[in-house]
């Protein structure tokens, strides 16, 4: 373990741990009560379907929301596991993209976070980008190809 990685003292290493591992287990037990409290629906619902306007069985519904919120809580408590990994390395608080510091504000806001502000939003306008191209190339071929 390198905790003077970048001049980092001992107290902001074990500060930086803590916060991310009360962060990793709160997640984690959203995700076991998440869990739980679908098991517990299920059985509680017993094959009684309400349905909305639509014709969809509101219990559908509920579960779908349940399990993004699910998803989400996982995606996060992966984020969370990678930045403690980063912590033990060294690494961690550092911008994967220019290697500068991020600010301590953001690292309170998502403790997560591997990249600084400025470079996320970078990051964001590639991804946005990447996306159009994406979705040009879906419309195009939705249309056939090109007629010469």
């Amino acid at each position: 373990m390198n905790t003077h990685a970048r001049g980092m003292t001992e107290a902001r290493f074990d500060e930086l741990r803590r916060m991310l591992e009360e962060r990793r287990d709160e997640l984690a037990g959203a995700v076991k009560d998440k869990i739980r409290d679908v098991r517990a629906d299920a059985t509680r619902s017993g094959g009684h379907r309400l349905t909305d306007v639509n014709g969809m069985p509101e219990a559908d519904i509920h579960e779908d929301i349940e399990f993004a919120l699910l998803q989400m809580k996982t995606e996060t408590l992966t984020k969370i596991n990678a930045a403690l990994e980063r912590l033990e390395e060294g690494t961690y608080g550092y911008c994967y993209e220019c290697g500068e510091e991020i600010a301590g504000q953001r690292l309170r806001a998502l403790p997560f976070a591997a990249r600084c502000r400025d470079c996320e939003e970078m990051h964001e306008v590639e991804l946005d980008r990447e996306r159009m191209i994406e979705m040009r190339g879906k419309a195009v071929s939705l249309f056939g190809p090109p007629s010469s």
